[in-house]
């Protein structure tokens, strides 16, 4: 199975996460979720394996810009119904290895599932 990073590709993150991988010759497709959408199914499994928590980035402004009610009582549920009406909710990068999902980007951390 291939490494696939999804992401958006203005983000500053993603550009260092994706510098990696081609500087660790680290063969990659790149899902723009921006552009391309997520489906729920993805993100259903992302959260079951990772948990909404972790995937739900509450640090954007995406999020910060939330009306107060839609940030209350978040659950799964909620929280995967806003990340699919705004994928710039979700944490980047979301690198899927076949065998490991890493939400984010540290370089120890890719070097170690990588490696």
């Amino acid at each position: 199975m291939p490494v696939t990073i999804h992401g958006i590709k203005a983000c500053d993150t993603m550009k260092k996460a994706r510098t990696w991988l081609e500087n660790h010759e680290v063969a990659h497709d790149f899902h723009d979720y921006k552009f391309k959408g997520v489906d729920r199914a993805s993100l259903e499994t992302w959260c079951g394996r990772v948990g909404w928590e972790t995937l739900l980035n509450r640090a954007g402004a995406t999020f910060r810009k939330l009306p107060d009610a839609d940030k209350a009582n978040l659950d799964e549920k909620k929280a995967i119904a806003l990340m699919l009406a705004q994928p710039s909710m979700i944490k980047r990068p979301v690198l899927d290895t076949g065998k490991a999902l890493i939400v984010g980007f540290k370089p120890e951390v890719y070097a170690k599932a990588l490696g």
